[in-house]
């Protein structure tokens, strides 16, 4: 590879273009071109001053290409990056990678075949709010966190493309559940045992335009994870529990805050009204010192490591961050919620191959 990778993009729709954007301020990287079937969008192109190419066989015949990064819909995904590392390419996909593990495994096989990188935009492990709630699991900030809650909510309904089609892909479970899987594997790292999962057809039968997945992990402890698109008040993007205490972000400007268990002592409570009756149970702790308010710690991080990692394992000079094997799990994951959804069962994962 030259001291710059040259990166063509296959499919300049909204993340393609952002990819565009992003990598042209990377001094490691330089943008050879992109192709997209439709002419407004190769327009657009020209008009920032992008190379466009008349065809992905345009693409895989430069030379000059080290990685084709392909944010086209999800149903083409395996076609084009099978094509690219059988060309000699190495390969950044937007997730999900494909419609299925099995096509996922044929992935995997190919880039043993080729030697290629294949590696999946997983961006989403580098959000702040997953990484402090992973900071405060890693360093037990709050005990040993025994369930995390994590929601996206919206109010505008699946977005009017693709992604509103099966055929395609579509659904919020592929699109935003990848993502919140994934996170979660990645911070417990233990085997799930079983899942449930139900997904929401609020107004759209063809495929889910939201749904609600509750993960069982061997040790017992949960996570359930949340999207929605008809929400018009947004619940906690997270609610975390651990065993000296609970955090809770609100929202992507991470408000929120840490209310840490300082002392064990029982103190006894004294009852409130609630509703129509009396409650002990639930009252809330009086300012006697047993907790403590604390703003959320901070982590910095920028997607730029996701692509200097992607540059720097084809150097061989890094390992691959997004593991093919991580990936893989996830898709079988989001294979048994789609199980459970149809058929209204928590879902076993001991017997499932590899999972």
């Amino acid at each position: 590879m030259s001291q710059q990778c040259k990166v063509a993009i296959v499919g300049y729709g909204g993340m393609g273009g952002h990819h565009a954007d992003h990598l042209l301020e990377l001094e490691a990287f330089d943008v050879a071109g992109i192709r997209d079937i439709r002419d407004s969008q190769q327009d657009l192109a020209r008009n920032k001053g992008l190379h466009v190419y008349p065809s992905l066989e345009d693409v895989l015949g430069d030379e000059t290409v080290d990685v084709v990064l392909i944010a086209t819909p999800n149903h083409i995904h395996k076609e084009i990056a099978v094509k690219a590392m059988r060309a000699g390419k190495d390969v950044i996909c937007e997730k999900p990678a494909t419609m299925n593990s099995r096509e996922m495994e044929e992935m995997i096989e190919v880039e043993k075949e080729t030697g290629r990188l294949f590696v999946v935009n997983q961006n989403r492990r580098w959000d702040e709010d997953y990484l402090v709630v992973k900071k405060l699991h890693d360093e037990q900030a709050i005990g040993e966190i025994f369930n995390v809650e994590c929601r996206v909510h919206g109010s505008r309904g699946i977005p009017g493309d693709w992604r509103q089609q099966k055929e395609f892909g579509g659904g919020m479970l592929l699109d935003w559940g990848v993502h919140l899987v994934d996170r979660v594997l990645l911070m417990f790292n233990e085997k799930v045992s079983h899942v449930y999962c139900k997904l929401n057809h609020v107004r759209n039968n063809e495929v889910d335009d939201g749904f609600k997945m509750t993960l069982t992990f061997e040790s017992g402890r949960t996570a359930f994870l949340e999207v929605g698109t008809y929400n018009y008040i947004n619940l906690p993007l997270w609610y975390v529990n651990g065993t000296q205490g609970s955090a809770v972000i609100h929202d992507w400007s991470m408000k929120g805050e840490v209310v840490h268990l300082e002392t064990d002592e029982q103190k006894d409570a004294v009852p409130i009204t609630a509703g129509a009756g009396l409650t002990k149970t639930m009252a809330p702790r009086r300012d006697d010192g047993t907790v403590r308010h604390l703003p959320l710690p901070r982590v910095d991080s920028h997607i730029n490591e996701f692509y200097f990692n992607v540059k720097e394992s084809i150097e061989g000079t890094a390992d691959i961050l997004v593991g093919n094997e991580e990936v893989l799990q996830v898709m079988r994951l989001l294979e048994a919620a789609f199980e459970s959804d149809a058929s209204g069962q928590v879902i076993a994962i001991e017997n499932k191959v590899g999972v």
